[in-house]
Formats: C-alpha cells, sequence, structure tokens
C-alpha cells in the first residue's frame, strides 16, 4: 500500500521526464543488433581450393520480386578468397560492407577438390562459428562450388533452394538420396570409425528440342542454361578426405540397409516394385570378422512393362519370380556396395564404432584391419503383401 501511495504522489513533471529517458535509451540504442540494409543473409555456402587456400561463393538472399512470382526470393553470389574460410569471409565484408550472418545458412557445398584434398580444413570455419547451425545440409558437387551455386535453376530462383527440395524427406523415403548434416559428419569423422558420407550433386543441362527423345542428359551445360540437379550417388569419406562415389545402385542399397525406404521403386526384372515396409540392419561378429548386412522387404507392384490382366490389376499381387528377381538385384548391389567401401577404405557402417562401444580390447587389436578383409555376409528377403 506504501509503495502505490508513494507512485501516486510523484508530480506529472517527474513521470515525463522518466518516460523520455526511457525512449531516449530505447531508441539510441541498437542493443547489439545489426542493421538489416547492413547484413547479408546467406542462404548457402560454396567452398574450393585454390593455391593460396580457399575460395568461398556466398550466395546472399535478396528479396525482390522475380520473373517467377512477384514477392520470390532472389539472390546473389559473392566470392571471397584467403588462406582459410575465415579470411574469405572477411574478404565479402570488405568488399560489400555487408555483414554475413551465417544462422540461415542451410547448404555447405564442397567442390570435389576441396573434398578429396580435406573436408574438414574446409569445415573448420563452420563448425567452430557459434551462429553456423550444426543440422546445416552438406554435399559434394562435382567440379566447383561456386560455379554450382551461380548456376540458374530450372525450378526456383535460387540454385541453393533447389539443392535443398533433392534433400526432403521425401527424397530421402524413395531411397534416391542419403542426407547428411555437419553435425553428423563431424561425429563420425571424430568417432572410432573416421568414416562419413555426403551426397554428391551433379548438374544436369535440360534436354533441347533439337536433341531429341534419345539424346539422354547433357552434363556438358552451356554457361547460363537453366539447369537440373541430381544427386542420387554418393561420395564417401575416410580420415576427413572424399575417397570414392557410390553409384545411384549402391546408394538405394545403402538407403535399404539404413532401413529409410518407404515407397521407394525397386526393380524386379520386366516390373517394378513398391516398397511399404523396410527393415535393415548392419551386425559385425568379432569373433569371425564378418560384417553382416541385412534387409527385409515388403513389396506390391508399382508397375509392369507389359499390359496385365483385370483380375492381375485388381490383386496386384507380386509373383515369386519377381521377388526372386528383385532380391539377386539387391545382393548385386549390397556387395558392390561393400567393395565399394572396401576400395575407398571407408567404414560406412561405422562397424568400428560398434566393436569400440562393444569390447575397448577386441577394437584395440581390430581397429587397422582394412575392411576388405572382413568377410561378408548377406540376408536379402524380399516378399509380396498376401
Amino acid at each position: 500500500m506504501r509503495t502505490k501511495h508513494w507512485l501516486k504522489t510523484l508530480p506529472a513533471k517527474l513521470w515525463i521526464a522518466l518516460a523520455a529517458l526511457v525512449a531516449f535509451t530505447f531508441f539510441s540504442n541498437d542493443f547489439g543488433l545489426v542493421d538489416i540494409q547492413k547484413t547479408a543473409i546467406i542462404l548457402a555456402a560454396g567452398v574450393d581450393r585454390t593455391e593460396e587456400g580457399f575460395e568461398l561463393t556466398a550466395q546472399i538472399a535478396v528479396p525482390k520480386g522475380s520473373d517467377r512470382t512477384t514477392g520470390g526470393t532472389s539472390s546473389v553470389e559473392i566470392e571471397g578468397r584467403g588462406a582459410t574460410v575465415a579470411d574469405c569471409l572477411a574478404a565479402i565484408y570488405a568488399q560489400t560492407g555487408w555483414v554475413p550472418k551465417l544462422v540461415f545458412c542451410d547448404l555447405i557445398l564442397l567442390g570435389e577438390e576441396a573434398a578429396r584434398s580435406g573436408a574438414l580444413d574446409a569445415l573448420d570455419f563452420f563448425l567452430r562459428n557459434e551462429y553456423s547451425p550444426d543440422s546445416c545440409l552438406l554435399a559434394v558437387c562435382e567440379g566447383s562450388a561456386g560455379e554450382t551455386l551461380k548456376a540458374a535453376s530450372a525450378i526456383d530462383d535460387a540454385s541453393s533452394l533447389a539443392l535443398e527440395k533433392l534433400f526432403s524427406d521425401a527424397a530421402k523415403r524413395s531411397g534416391r538420396v542419403m542426407t547428411a548434416t555437419m553435425r553428423e559428419f563431424a561425429i563420425g569423422h571424430y568417432g572410432a570409425s573416421a568414416s562419413g558420407y555426403m551426397p554428391y550433386v551433379r548438374m544436369i543441362a535440360q534436354k533441347g528440342p533439337e536433341e531429341g527423345a534419345g539424346g539422354g542428359q547433357n552434363t556438358a551445360a552451356e554457361e547460363g542454361e537453366e539447369k537440373l540437379f541430381s544427386a542420387e550417388q554418393t561420395a564417401l569419406f575416410s580420415a576427413g578426405r572424399m575417397t570414392g562415389i557410390l553409384t545411384e545402385e549402391e546408394t538405394a542399397a545403402f538407403s535399404l540397409l539404413k532401413g529409410n525406404v518407404y515407397g521407394g521403386a525397386l526393380p524386379a526384372g520386366d516390373a517394378t516394385l513398391a516398397v511399404l515396409k523396410n527393415s535393415g540392419g548392419v551386425s559385425l561378429q568379432a569373433e569371425t570378422l564378418t560384417a553382416k548386412l541385412s534387409i527385409g522387404l515388403k513389396v506390391r507392384i508399382a508397375a509392369r512393362a507389359a499390359a496385365s490382366s483385370p483380375e492381375n490389376v485388381a490383386t496386384n499381387r507380386v509373383t515369386q519370380a519377381e521377388c526372386l528377381a528383385a532380391e539377386q538385384a539387391l545382393e548385386k548391389a549390397v556387395r558392390s556396395l561393400w567393395a565399394r567401401c572396401a576400395e575407398a577404405e571407408c567404414d560406412l557402417f561405422f562397424l568400428r564404432r560398434t566393436l569400440w562401444r562393444r569390447s575397448p580390447e577386441k577394437y584395440a587389436a581390430l581397429k587397422d584391419t582394412p575392411l576388405s578383409e572382413i568377410a561378408l555376409s548377406t540376408e536379402i528377403s524380399v516378399e509380396g503383401l498376401r
């Protein structure tokens, strides 16, 4: 009661003075914030190797109208060079006056040379920067990351937004793309397996009318031509360096082993099967030094190359021969995947990490064993709905 009485007795002039002081303090201080007009909101960053160090291509959002929409988000690409990625960002700031902000950066794209010479060298700045989200997607691209980000996309105003569509949850469930975040890659690299992976991106030129139906995909696109992107291959990393690339079939097998697929397409002779249920697993038997790769699928017919009877379309049953054809195709892809990992010395399934967690003594004895000396056992099962 005394406090309320004291407030009521304050003179009106004092109230006005206090209000003016508060308003002056609020409007004269930026509270550590940066003027939005002086901020570069980076959507994606492309890192390439140079003789001096690195070249960073920052794709910066520029909200404005576009030829596709009246309120779309366009972008500009600005390059900076330096001995480290931090120096590259400092060069961008010096050249533009914009303060680069990484809090909205959802994609870091590594050029192939940067990935092969050492991905962790290129990612060191982003791992240290507290404003760079560890959920940021990572990818490797064929050729230069800068050229890929500068490419005109056929489906979006910014190439980074088109690339992120390739890494959507729907794309992962199809089994055609394996994604990796900065957090996942760092855990794999710094763990006992010292291995990891990223999607491998290629640019594809749209087929012109003069090329005809049998022209195929033209990856040697002309400058300025609108591009599509593909990420159906997967880059393998060992000790931080890119050491191999999985094919589309091997990437699909990897996804099935992880148990990620729902609704993906599976070839089976003259038919295509749709995956309704996917169970997959990888285990290591340390006593016999054997890796067991397992895939179990429930499928239905998605399409057949030849017309079927009305009864067959109604029941949609998968024949035993089609299940066998799918199992044989998967067996081949799984064994090819294992051979590719052994060649690249990439512990893609983190077998060494599993062994370290289970028995540090056995891990110490077996950690230097090449993957090529580990025996392979497979268990593939494809069943139609009953």
